[in-house]
């Protein structure tokens, strides 16, 4: 063992490694004793590696001559603070992730290689005095007036050059040169006016500002049009009138772009933003000015929740039903959950917004652990949109569009009205076959039906990535009599065309939006008047206001009423309210359509009937019964092999290295509900405890064990605690 001394000479450091562990190593004398938090090189095996500080302390438990010494102090001062450190920590404890993996995740791409801090660059563009006399010069031609022109009435967001034609980029910096654009000040604009509050959000922000200083949690649960972004912006300008920072979550990057210009435009203050869109040094500027307390309004996704806070007044996380905020692979952190613990480390509130609240939401709000503040109906009195039902078993179809959907149509148009068709697939078909012997394509590794894109003239897995080159004639019998079954948006977009011609017409799914460009243009393309129609997949069914959209058709609503995913229901309710929700919220009434060929199905009917609320007690009741979350705590291991063999080996291994509790229910080994994700065998192992506690007590041990296995070395396994999806 390594002896004291009269100084910390022993780091313990976090490596970015799949090792649930942290390492120990020595510090040179020239060396100073660093801070928590601040980067370090290191040697590791035959490489350096780059980790941070966890721990300065005066031995370690290894013996001396096992140590290896630090290369190199990369920081003068802790990149994360104390708070922030704590925080990663104890995700990478409650999820059972590599804590170097965690922390070195916290930090943005261009920081986690040893780089030098970047320097922190304007955040927006404005005139200088000489650039508004060169804009009086008729000598200014070009890209270089026609930015001048548009930086006499407003500043131009750094984050948005990228989104600049290629000349006017480069006139920007022929114009800084010359001295005719300067870097403005953080604050963008005055102020804008806020609306005043109708009685109901009056209600609930008098009940924010009643609620004592410190950690606390509401749930702002409103019917979508009821403003609760309004209450939202309110809350921020208290917050930013005591110069404290807020950071706003929202589940998708294509929501970024308006939830940023209506921040702006009210806050008066630039917005920062935090998303995977963005590139490394747009990134990283935006966390460094978020741990120099100059971010005031921080704006971003899941991996947001990351951000530095050293002057923390508010969170706010938009949509918070969302599963988007649970990430699916390394860390299986939840944004939302993660959030909460931040949260209450630094002592600030946090504000859940939804029209949908997840369950395990709701729930907390019964038990007192949330407070509950209800927004029951539109803002300005704008009535609900009318719900219908087409059942599909008295009306025939073509390209999934019933008659009565199309007249509605038609009838919208008619009105100048907007529309949008709702269909969860995107491509043209789910599956492509042969009339004549039966024959379809699948998959060869999924066993899974091939989706026919046919503007791509390719076949897709949507499991595992494959692509196919359509076939000319059938394979099995030679045919020419090859048909799509079934319908997805590309094929909606392609019949409604066809049908309504002088329509403008938007598809907006993962194909159309794969840019960062596309996305943040989905809410311009709209044409400000005459009739115009939106076709696209759950992109479109959460936060985005379009106030001339009148009717909402969903083609299908029958693949989610018979999952064997016990979270299945509360999804498709939360869909169908959130798609219908977009109907209406101008000043025109508005109208849902639900294609279904089970329109008695007792959810439909209760959806319908009682609401969201009234189905959510419902399910929460059989939840409850069948000790299913959020009255249980579940587990799930998932494993994947080239050989199903040995996946069933690890598998059983597992199982058995689990140490015996009475309090802990094992299900399994079994094979996953998708059995085969390319050449790999899919399995897992569901362990469900009645006690948070008790279940982690289970796993942290277990998780170390798994790592030992020889079983575990010839396949990909991974530990999901509080699993959202159970495949």
């Amino acid at each position: 063992m390594t002896q004291p001394d009269a100084a910390p000479r022993v780091l313990r450091v976090a490596l970015p490694v799949p090792l649930r562990r942290l390492f120990d190593y020595t510090l040179p004398e020239s060396f100073r004793t660093p801070m928590p938090g601040v980067r370090v090189r290191v040697p590791f095996g035959h490489s350096t590696r780059i980790g941070v500080v966890v721990a300065c302390m005066a031995c370690s438990d290894l013996p001396a001559a096992q140590l290896k010494s630090v290369s190199a102090l990369l920081d003068d001062a802790p990149l994360l603070d104390a708070e922030l450190l704590a925080s990663v920590l104890w995700a990478a404890e409650y999820w059972l992730g590599s804590p170097g993996e965690a922390l070195l995740n916290a930090l943005p791409v261009a920081l986690r290689d040893g780089r030098a801090l970047p320097p922190l660059r304007a955040q927006a563009w404005m005139l200088s005095d000489d650039g508004h006399v060169a804009l009086q010069d008729d000598r200014t031609r070009g890209a270089s007036r026609t930015l001048l022109q548009r930086l006499a009435t407003a500043t131009l967001p750094a984050d948005s050059l990228r989104t600049l034609p290629a000349a006017e980029r480069a006139a920007l910096a022929r114009l800084r040169r010359a001295g005719h654009i300067i870097a403005a000040a953080d604050s963008a604009a005055a102020p804008g006016v806020a609306p005043a509050l109708n009685a109901a959000q009056d209600a609930a922000l008098a009940q924010l500002r009643a609620q004592p200083p410190g950690f606390s949690v509401t749930l702002l649960d409103g019917v979508t049009g009821s403003g609760k972004t309004e209450v939202y912006l309110a809350r921020i300008a208290e917050v930013l009138a005591q110069d404290r920072q807020t950071l706003v979550l929202v589940p998708e990057i294509g929501l970024i772009a308006q939830t940023a210009q209506r921040l702006q435009q009210r806050l008066g203050v630039s917005i920062d933003l935090l998303h995977s869109g963005l590139s490394d040094g747009l990134r990283a500027e935006a966390w460094l000015r978020a741990r120099s307390g100059a971010a005031r309004v921080l704006l971003g996704t899941r991996s947001a929740v990351f951000a530095p806070l050293p002057r923390a007044g508010l969170i706010v996380i938009d949509e918070e039903h969302d599963a988007s905020y649970k990430q699916q692979d390394g860390l299986r952190y939840h944004a939302r959950d993660l959030a909460l613990k931040r949260a209450q480390a630094l002592g600030i509130p946090v504000l859940l917004g939804s029209a949908t609240p997840a369950l395990e939401s709701l729930h907390n709000a019964a038990r007192g652990r949330y407070a509950h503040l209800r927004l029951a109906a539109r803002a300005n009195a704008r009535p609900a949109p009318h719900v219908e039902l087409i059942d599909l078993r008295r009306q025939r179809s073509e390209h999934g569009l019933s008659a009565p959907l199309l007249d509605a149509l038609g009838a919208t148009f008619a009105r100048d009205e907007q529309a949008m068709v709702f269909r969860n697939r995107r491509g043209y078909a789910p599956v492509l076959s042969c009339a004549q012997c039966g024959w379809h394509a699948d998959c060869p590794h999924c066993a899974r039906p091939l989706t026919w894109h046919r503007a791509a003239q390719r076949l897709e897995c949507h499991l595992c990535g494959r692509l196919e080159p359509v076939p000319p004639r059938c394979p099995a019998c030679g045919s020419s009599a090859l048909q799509a079954q079934g319908h997805g948006t590309e094929r909606l977009e392609t019949a409604l065309a066809e049908r309504f011609p002088d329509i403008p017409l938007l598809r907006v799914d993962r194909e159309t939006t794969r840019t960062r460009a596309a996305q943040a243009a989905l809410d311009t393309r709209l044409p400000e008047t005459g009739p115009a129609l939106l076709v696209g997949t759950q992109m479109l069914a959460k936060g985005h206001d379009l106030p001339r959209l009148t009717l909402v058709a969903v083609t299908s609503v029958d693949e989610g009423l018979y999952s064997i995913d016990f979270r299945a229901p509360e999804r498709l309710a939360q869909l169908i309210v959130q798609v219908a929700g977009r109907a209406g919220r101008g000043s025109a009434p508005g109208r849902v359509l639900l294609q279904t060929r089970h329109p008695d199905h007792p959810l439909l009917l209760q959806l319908l009937s009682g609401g969201y609320h009234a189905l959510a007690a419902s399910l929460l009741e059989e939840r409850r019964a069948a000790r299913l979350p959020p009255f249980a705590y579940h587990a799930l291991l998932r494993a994947e092999a080239t050989r199903e063999a040995a996946l069933f080996a690890f598998l059983d291994a597992a199982r058995a290295a689990l140490a015996a509790d009475a309090g802990i229910e094992i299900v399994g080994p079994m094979p996953a509900p998708l059995p085969r994700r390319g050449p790999r065998w899919c399995g897992q192992l569901l362990l469900a405890g009645a006690q948070r506690g008790a279940l982690h007590r289970a796993l942290k041990p277990w998780a170390l064990v798994l790592e030992t296995l020889p079983q575990a070395r010839a396949l990909r396994w991974s530990l999901d605690v509080d699993p959202l999806e159970m495949g």
